[in-house]
């Protein structure tokens, strides 16, 4: 067992990819860290192996680990307590509120909390009460309230 060149970078890339993870999280590049460090202990188990297999193989086991995380490892994360949390437009979803300008053409205005939202919806007055009942980006979907 000879450290070489290849057996050196394989393990510097193992070391960089891994350290990575904790820079850019998404664990994704954990998975190809890890690939990269059974390239480099192939390496140094068989030194003669030639560069484009080493390729081939980081490639192969990096495309396997990734796919077995996405495939398993998802599973055993918590849901989370709060889904919406980022969705601002979603949470909208099933409050009732006043237009404040007319839905015209497909489309009007409401103001939510402290903020005026697009909707779309069918053609209703200023002032009529709507609820919310779906969100398309950040245009809230609305029929009549009642």
């Amino acid at each position: 067992m000879a450290w070489s060149a290849n057996t050196i970078a394989w393990a510097a890339i193992a070391l960089v990819l891994i350290a990575a993870e904790t820079f850019i999280p998404g664990a994704f590049l954990l998975w190809m860290g890890i690939a990269a460090a059974v390239v480099w202990l192939v390496v140094l188990l068989f030194p003669g192996l030639g560069l484009l297999v080493q390729v081939v193989l980081f490639a192969a086991l990096s495309v396997v680990a990734v796919l077995a995380y996405l495939k398993w490892g998802r599973r055993r994360e918590r849901p989370s307590d709060r889904p919406l949390l980022n969705r601002r437009a979603e949470q909208m979803v099933g409050r009732e509120v006043a237009l404040d300008r007319a839905i015209v053409g497909g489309r009007g205005r409401v103001k939510l909390d402290d903020a005026y939202w697009e909707v779309s919806g069918p053609e209703l007055e200023a002032g009529q009460r709507v609820r919310v009942i779906g969100a398309n980006g950040m245009v809230l979907e609305v029929r009549e309230a009642g």
